[in-house]
Protein backbone atom coordinates (compact mmCIF):
# COMPACT_ATOMS: atom_id res chain seq x y z
CA UNK A 1 0.00 0.00 0.00
CA UNK A 2 1.45 3.29 -1.00
CA UNK A 3 1.73 6.08 1.69
CA UNK A 4 -0.76 7.95 0.58
CA UNK A 5 -3.12 5.17 0.94
CA UNK A 6 -2.10 4.17 4.16
CA UNK A 7 -2.66 7.54 5.40
CA UNK A 8 -5.86 7.27 4.37
CA UNK A 9 -6.81 4.37 6.11
CA UNK A 10 -5.46 5.68 9.46
CA UNK A 11 -7.95 8.63 9.14
CA UNK A 12 -10.98 6.46 8.48
CA UNK A 13 -10.03 4.41 11.09
CA UNK A 14 -9.44 7.42 13.74
CA UNK A 15 -12.85 8.41 12.42
CA UNK A 16 -14.49 5.42 13.04
CA UNK A 17 -13.12 5.01 16.42
CA UNK A 18 -14.23 8.70 17.22
CA UNK A 19 -18.16 7.80 15.66
CA UNK A 20 -18.25 5.02 17.82
CA UNK A 21 -17.53 6.67 20.99
CA UNK A 22 -19.48 9.69 20.35
CA UNK A 23 -22.42 7.00 19.63
CA UNK A 24 -21.75 5.23 22.56
CA UNK A 25 -21.72 8.80 25.15
CA UNK A 26 -24.73 9.99 23.02
CA UNK A 27 -26.02 6.38 24.21
CA UNK A 28 -25.38 7.14 27.57
CA UNK A 29 -26.57 10.52 27.89
CA UNK A 30 -30.28 9.95 26.10
CA UNK A 31 -30.69 6.91 28.76
CA UNK A 32 -31.61 9.83 31.80
CA UNK A 33 -33.37 11.42 29.42
CA UNK A 34 -35.67 9.03 28.23
CA UNK A 35 -36.23 7.21 31.64
CA UNK A 36 -39.92 7.64 32.86
CA UNK A 37 -40.24 8.90 36.07
CA UNK A 38 -42.64 6.58 38.65
CA UNK A 39 -45.01 8.14 40.98
CA UNK A 40 -46.65 6.05 43.92
CA UNK A 41 -50.20 6.91 44.37
CA UNK A 42 -51.40 5.01 47.80
CA UNK A 43 -54.96 3.50 47.42
CA UNK A 44 -57.10 3.66 50.43
CA UNK A 45 -60.30 1.11 50.76
CA UNK A 46 -63.39 0.34 52.84
CA UNK A 47 -63.09 -2.90 51.82
CA UNK A 48 -61.56 -6.34 53.75
CA UNK A 49 -58.44 -7.50 51.74
CA UNK A 50 -58.94 -8.96 48.52
CA UNK A 51 -62.85 -9.74 49.15
CA UNK A 52 -64.52 -10.84 46.01
CA UNK A 53 -65.79 -7.94 44.02
CA UNK A 54 -65.07 -5.56 46.24
CA UNK A 55 -61.60 -5.86 47.48
CA UNK A 56 -60.29 -7.69 44.27
CA UNK A 57 -62.01 -4.94 42.68
CA UNK A 58 -59.81 -2.11 44.03
CA UNK A 59 -56.72 -4.27 43.32
CA UNK A 60 -57.70 -4.59 39.69
CA UNK A 61 -58.32 -1.16 39.42
CA UNK A 62 -54.83 -0.59 40.76
CA UNK A 63 -53.26 -3.09 38.80
CA UNK A 64 -54.59 -1.94 35.41
CA UNK A 65 -53.78 2.23 36.05
CA UNK A 66 -50.18 0.71 36.99
CA UNK A 67 -50.04 -1.08 33.56
CA UNK A 68 -51.75 0.87 31.66
CA UNK A 69 -49.45 4.09 32.69
CA UNK A 70 -46.38 1.56 31.57
CA UNK A 71 -45.47 2.18 35.62
CA UNK A 72 -45.41 5.99 35.63
CA UNK A 73 -48.47 5.59 37.70
CA UNK A 74 -47.72 2.59 40.30
CA UNK A 75 -50.80 2.69 42.50
CA UNK A 76 -50.55 0.69 46.18
CA UNK A 77 -53.59 -0.72 47.57
CA UNK A 78 -54.44 -0.77 51.47
CA UNK A 79 -57.00 -2.86 52.43
CA UNK A 80 -59.60 -1.61 54.82
CA UNK A 81 -57.87 -0.54 58.34
CA UNK A 82 -54.00 -1.37 57.07
CA UNK A 83 -53.32 2.38 56.72
CA UNK A 84 -56.42 4.02 58.12
CA UNK A 85 -59.95 2.89 59.14
CA UNK A 86 -62.46 1.83 56.83
CA UNK A 87 -64.54 5.11 57.62
CA UNK A 88 -61.61 7.32 57.74
CA UNK A 89 -61.17 6.75 53.82
CA UNK A 90 -62.42 10.21 52.38
CA UNK A 91 -60.52 12.02 54.84
CA UNK A 92 -57.43 10.76 54.55
CA UNK A 93 -57.68 11.30 50.98
CA UNK A 94 -59.24 14.60 51.02
CA UNK A 95 -56.54 15.70 53.69
CA UNK A 96 -54.01 14.26 51.62
CA UNK A 97 -52.58 11.27 53.82
CA UNK A 98 -53.57 8.96 50.67
CA UNK A 99 -53.76 9.72 47.08
CA UNK A 100 -57.45 8.04 46.12
CA UNK A 101 -60.14 6.08 47.92
CA UNK A 102 -62.22 3.29 46.67
CA UNK A 103 -65.50 2.92 48.27
CA UNK A 104 -69.02 3.49 47.98
CA UNK A 105 -69.96 7.30 48.32
CA UNK A 106 -73.13 6.85 50.95
CA UNK A 107 -70.24 6.31 53.48
CA UNK A 108 -69.71 9.89 53.46
CA UNK A 109 -73.50 11.04 53.67
CA UNK A 110 -72.25 12.86 57.35
CA UNK A 111 -70.73 15.64 54.93
CA UNK A 112 -73.26 15.72 52.78
CA UNK A 113 -76.40 14.12 52.26
CA UNK A 114 -75.88 14.54 48.30
CA UNK A 115 -73.33 11.83 48.13
CA UNK A 116 -76.10 9.57 48.77
CA UNK A 117 -76.90 10.27 45.06
CA UNK A 118 -73.72 9.62 43.80
CA UNK A 119 -74.24 5.43 45.17
CA UNK A 120 -77.55 4.58 46.19
CA UNK A 121 -80.70 5.74 47.28
CA UNK A 122 -83.82 3.42 47.86
CA UNK A 123 -86.31 2.82 45.24
CA UNK A 124 -83.83 4.95 43.16
CA UNK A 125 -82.01 4.22 39.75
CA UNK A 126 -80.76 0.51 38.43
CA UNK A 127 -76.83 0.29 37.63
CA UNK A 128 -77.41 1.28 33.56
CA UNK A 129 -79.66 4.50 34.57
CA UNK A 130 -76.92 5.33 36.75
CA UNK A 131 -74.48 5.21 33.78
CA UNK A 132 -76.86 7.35 31.89
CA UNK A 133 -77.39 10.17 34.52
CA UNK A 134 -73.61 10.52 35.69
CA UNK A 135 -71.96 10.18 32.13
CA UNK A 136 -74.51 11.91 30.09
CA UNK A 137 -77.23 13.78 31.83
CA UNK A 138 -75.23 15.84 33.90
CA UNK A 139 -74.42 13.60 37.09
CA UNK A 140 -70.74 13.85 36.85
CA UNK A 141 -70.72 17.78 36.93
CA UNK A 142 -72.92 17.90 40.06
CA UNK A 143 -70.83 15.14 41.94
CA UNK A 144 -67.42 16.93 40.56
CA UNK A 145 -68.76 20.04 42.09
CA UNK A 146 -69.91 18.61 45.72
CA UNK A 147 -66.78 16.73 45.87
CA UNK A 148 -64.22 19.52 44.75
CA UNK A 149 -65.79 21.05 47.96
CA UNK A 150 -63.87 18.69 50.38
CA UNK A 151 -60.64 18.35 47.45
CA UNK A 152 -61.78 15.64 45.67
CA UNK A 153 -62.14 14.21 42.23
CA UNK A 154 -64.63 11.63 41.91
CA UNK A 155 -65.26 8.95 39.69
CA UNK A 156 -67.65 5.43 39.12
CA UNK A 157 -65.59 2.37 39.24
CA UNK A 158 -67.73 -0.02 39.35
CA UNK A 159 -71.84 -1.38 40.12
CA UNK A 160 -73.18 -4.11 42.17
CA UNK A 161 -76.47 -4.02 40.42
CA UNK A 162 -79.39 -4.41 42.34
CA UNK A 163 -78.49 -5.75 45.92
CA UNK A 164 -80.85 -8.22 47.57
CA UNK A 165 -83.01 -7.01 50.98
CA UNK A 166 -80.90 -8.81 53.59
CA UNK A 167 -80.52 -11.52 56.32
CA UNK A 168 -82.36 -11.76 58.95
CA UNK A 169 -83.01 -14.09 62.28
CA UNK A 170 -86.76 -14.34 61.58
CA UNK A 171 -89.34 -14.07 58.92
CA UNK A 172 -90.32 -10.63 58.06
CA UNK A 173 -94.03 -10.47 56.72
CA UNK A 174 -95.44 -6.96 58.24
CA UNK A 175 -94.60 -4.06 58.79
CA UNK A 176 -94.86 -4.55 62.46
CA UNK A 177 -91.61 -7.72 62.08
CA UNK A 178 -89.56 -4.49 61.53
CA UNK A 179 -89.83 -3.09 64.78
CA UNK A 180 -87.17 -3.11 67.15
CA UNK A 181 -85.38 -5.12 64.87
CA UNK A 182 -81.40 -4.30 64.69
CA UNK A 183 -80.05 -4.22 61.33
CA UNK A 184 -76.84 -3.24 59.65
CA UNK A 185 -78.04 -1.24 56.69
CA UNK A 186 -76.33 2.21 55.48
CA UNK A 187 -76.88 5.65 53.60
CA UNK A 188 -80.78 6.39 53.91
CA UNK A 189 -82.23 2.47 53.45
CA UNK A 190 -81.49 3.07 57.13
CA UNK A 191 -82.96 5.95 57.60
CA UNK A 192 -86.47 4.43 55.80
CA UNK A 193 -86.43 1.42 58.48
CA UNK A 194 -85.32 3.92 61.29
CA UNK A 195 -89.45 6.03 60.37
CA UNK A 196 -90.42 1.95 60.66
CA UNK A 197 -89.37 1.26 64.36
CA UNK A 198 -86.00 -0.41 63.03
CA UNK A 199 -82.85 0.38 64.80
CA UNK A 200 -79.86 0.72 62.05
CA UNK A 201 -76.68 0.44 62.34
CA UNK A 202 -74.00 0.99 59.73
CA UNK A 203 -70.55 -1.15 60.26
CA UNK A 204 -68.02 -1.77 57.81
CA UNK A 205 -67.87 -5.44 56.18
CA UNK A 206 -65.61 -6.94 57.95
CA UNK A 207 -67.39 -6.55 61.11
CA UNK A 208 -70.54 -7.79 60.18
CA UNK A 209 -70.28 -11.54 60.46
CA UNK A 210 -69.03 -11.32 64.10
CA UNK A 211 -72.06 -8.72 65.10
CA UNK A 212 -74.63 -11.01 63.89
CA UNK A 213 -73.10 -14.38 65.54
CA UNK A 214 -72.92 -12.02 69.34
CA UNK A 215 -76.34 -11.09 68.28
CA UNK A 216 -75.30 -7.15 67.93
CA UNK A 217 -77.50 -7.03 65.44
CA UNK A 218 -80.73 -9.30 64.08
CA UNK A 219 -80.09 -8.77 60.10
CA UNK A 220 -77.70 -7.41 57.95
CA UNK A 221 -77.90 -6.23 53.88
CA UNK A 222 -74.63 -6.16 52.27
CA UNK A 223 -74.68 -6.75 48.45
CA UNK A 224 -76.00 -9.80 46.78
CA UNK A 225 -75.30 -13.93 46.58
CA UNK A 226 -71.79 -13.74 45.02
CA UNK A 227 -70.66 -11.44 48.24
CA UNK A 228 -72.88 -13.02 50.87
CA UNK A 229 -71.59 -16.62 50.53
CA UNK A 230 -68.53 -15.32 50.37
CA UNK A 231 -68.79 -13.69 54.26
CA UNK A 232 -70.85 -16.87 55.52
CA UNK A 233 -73.99 -15.36 56.53
CA UNK A 234 -75.87 -18.25 56.41
CA UNK A 235 -73.86 -19.85 59.32
CA UNK A 236 -75.89 -17.99 61.31
CA UNK A 237 -79.28 -16.94 59.67
CA UNK A 238 -80.89 -18.80 57.10
CA UNK A 239 -83.85 -16.41 56.06
CA UNK A 240 -82.77 -14.32 52.66
CA UNK A 241 -84.88 -11.89 51.51
CA UNK A 242 -85.75 -10.16 47.50
CA UNK A 243 -85.31 -7.53 46.38
CA UNK A 244 -83.25 -4.83 47.96
CA UNK A 245 -85.31 -1.94 48.05
CA UNK A 246 -82.64 0.62 49.78
CA UNK A 247 -79.73 -0.09 46.50
CA UNK A 248 -81.12 -0.65 43.26
CA UNK A 249 -77.64 0.00 41.46
CA UNK A 250 -75.11 0.56 43.97
CA UNK A 251 -72.26 2.52 42.56
CA UNK A 252 -68.53 1.95 44.00
CA UNK A 253 -66.29 4.82 43.59
CA UNK A 254 -62.75 6.01 43.52
CA UNK A 255 -61.99 9.71 44.53
CA UNK A 256 -58.55 11.01 43.96
CA UNK A 257 -57.32 13.86 46.18
CA UNK A 258 -58.08 17.07 44.25
CA UNK A 259 -54.51 18.16 44.34
CA UNK A 260 -53.07 15.23 42.76
CA UNK A 261 -55.41 14.93 40.48
CA UNK A 262 -54.68 18.29 39.22
CA UNK A 263 -50.95 17.91 38.90
CA UNK A 264 -51.40 15.20 36.13
CA UNK A 265 -50.63 15.57 32.95
CA UNK A 266 -53.61 15.50 30.36
CA UNK A 267 -52.54 12.02 29.49
CA UNK A 268 -52.34 10.82 32.86
CA UNK A 269 -55.86 12.24 33.74
CA UNK A 270 -57.22 10.43 30.87
CA UNK A 271 -55.97 7.44 31.43
CA UNK A 272 -57.06 7.40 35.01
CA UNK A 273 -60.40 8.54 33.36
CA UNK A 274 -60.13 5.84 30.83
CA UNK A 275 -59.33 2.94 33.81
CA UNK A 276 -62.01 4.02 35.95
CA UNK A 277 -64.98 3.45 33.16
CA UNK A 278 -63.67 -0.01 32.26
CA UNK A 279 -64.19 -1.07 35.78
CA UNK A 280 -67.18 0.18 36.35
CA UNK A 281 -68.24 -2.12 33.36
CA UNK A 282 -65.96 -5.00 34.37
CA UNK A 283 -67.20 -5.34 38.02
CA UNK A 284 -70.92 -5.09 36.98
CA UNK A 285 -70.38 -7.98 34.29
CA UNK A 286 -68.52 -9.80 36.98
CA UNK A 287 -71.48 -9.66 39.75
CA UNK A 288 -74.08 -10.21 36.89
CA UNK A 289 -71.60 -13.76 36.20
CA UNK A 290 -71.17 -15.04 39.80
CA UNK A 291 -74.40 -13.89 41.68
CA UNK A 292 -76.48 -16.94 39.52
CA UNK A 293 -74.14 -19.42 41.23
CA UNK A 294 -73.61 -18.02 44.13
CA UNK A 295 -77.42 -18.49 44.95
CA UNK A 296 -77.56 -21.98 43.45
CA UNK A 297 -74.73 -23.02 46.39
CA UNK A 298 -76.45 -21.28 49.20
CA UNK A 299 -80.10 -22.56 48.61
CA UNK A 300 -78.96 -26.25 47.46
CA UNK A 301 -75.96 -26.72 49.74
CA UNK A 302 -76.52 -24.57 52.32
CA UNK A 303 -80.29 -24.81 52.47
CA UNK A 304 -80.85 -21.06 52.74
CA UNK A 305 -84.38 -20.19 52.49
CA UNK A 306 -85.29 -17.39 49.86
CA UNK A 307 -88.06 -14.81 50.30
CA UNK A 308 -89.52 -12.15 47.83
CA UNK A 309 -91.00 -9.26 50.11
CA UNK A 310 -94.31 -8.83 49.61
CA UNK A 311 -95.80 -6.28 47.95
CA UNK A 312 -97.78 -4.77 50.77
CA UNK A 313 -93.89 -4.41 52.55
CA UNK A 314 -92.69 -2.90 49.33
CA UNK A 315 -95.07 -0.49 48.69
CA UNK A 316 -94.95 1.25 52.54
CA UNK A 317 -91.00 1.01 52.17
CA UNK A 318 -91.39 2.67 48.82
CA UNK A 319 -93.61 5.15 50.14
CA UNK A 320 -91.18 5.55 53.29
CA UNK A 321 -88.43 6.00 50.71
CA UNK A 322 -89.86 8.84 49.29
CA UNK A 323 -91.07 10.63 52.06
CA UNK A 324 -86.90 10.30 53.20
CA UNK A 325 -85.17 11.30 50.11
CA UNK A 326 -87.84 14.36 49.31
CA UNK A 327 -86.20 15.49 52.98
CA UNK A 328 -82.53 15.04 52.29
CA UNK A 329 -83.09 17.39 49.26
CA UNK A 330 -84.21 20.15 51.94
CA UNK A 331 -80.74 19.86 53.72
CA UNK A 332 -78.74 22.22 51.58
CA UNK A 333 -78.74 24.21 48.43
CA UNK A 334 -76.35 21.74 46.69
CA UNK A 335 -78.43 18.64 47.58
CA UNK A 336 -81.64 19.81 46.47
CA UNK A 337 -79.87 20.84 43.13
CA UNK A 338 -78.39 17.03 42.87
CA UNK A 339 -81.74 15.96 44.15
CA UNK A 340 -83.52 18.19 41.40
CA UNK A 341 -81.17 16.59 38.56
CA UNK A 342 -81.38 12.41 40.13
CA UNK A 343 -85.24 12.72 40.51
CA UNK A 344 -85.82 14.33 36.83
CA UNK A 345 -83.77 11.49 35.45
CA UNK A 346 -84.87 8.53 37.36
CA UNK A 347 -88.83 10.28 36.09
CA UNK A 348 -87.62 9.84 32.24
CA UNK A 349 -85.93 6.64 32.85
CA UNK A 350 -88.54 4.98 34.60
CA UNK A 351 -90.97 5.87 31.38
CA UNK A 352 -88.57 4.86 28.67
CA UNK A 353 -88.11 1.08 31.00
CA UNK A 354 -91.80 0.58 31.27
CA UNK A 355 -91.50 -0.02 26.91
CA UNK A 356 -87.82 -1.31 26.86
CA UNK A 357 -85.84 -3.46 30.01
CA UNK A 358 -89.15 -3.92 32.48
CA UNK A 359 -91.42 -4.82 29.28
CA UNK A 360 -88.42 -7.70 27.88
CA UNK A 361 -87.95 -8.84 31.36
CA UNK A 362 -91.92 -9.29 31.79
CA UNK A 363 -92.24 -10.87 28.14
CA UNK A 364 -89.27 -13.23 28.81
CA UNK A 365 -91.12 -14.38 32.20
CA UNK A 366 -93.83 -15.80 29.83
CA UNK A 367 -94.69 -19.89 30.09
CA UNK A 368 -93.08 -20.46 25.96
CA UNK A 369 -90.15 -23.07 25.25
CA UNK A 370 -87.24 -21.56 24.48
CA UNK A 371 -83.37 -23.86 24.08
CA UNK A 372 -83.34 -27.79 25.70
Amino acid sequence: MSDKGKLKRRSFLKGAALAGAGAVAASSLAAPAIAKDTRQLKMVTTWPKNFPGLGTAAERLAKRITEASDGTLAVKVYAAGELVPPFESFDAVSQGTADLYHAAEYYWQGKSKAFNFFCAVPFGMTATEMNAWIYHAGGQELWDELSAGFNLKPFMAGNTGVQWGGWFNKEINTLEDFKGLKMRIPGLGGEVLRRLGAAAVALPGGEIFAALQAGTIDATEWVGPWNDLAFGFYKVTKFYYWPGFHEPGTVLSSGINLDVWNSLSKSQQSLLATCMAAENDIVLAEFNARNGDALNTLVHKHGVAVRRMANELLNALGEKSGEVVAEVAAADAATKKVYDSFIDFRRKAIAIAKHADQAFWEARQLPFKYGG
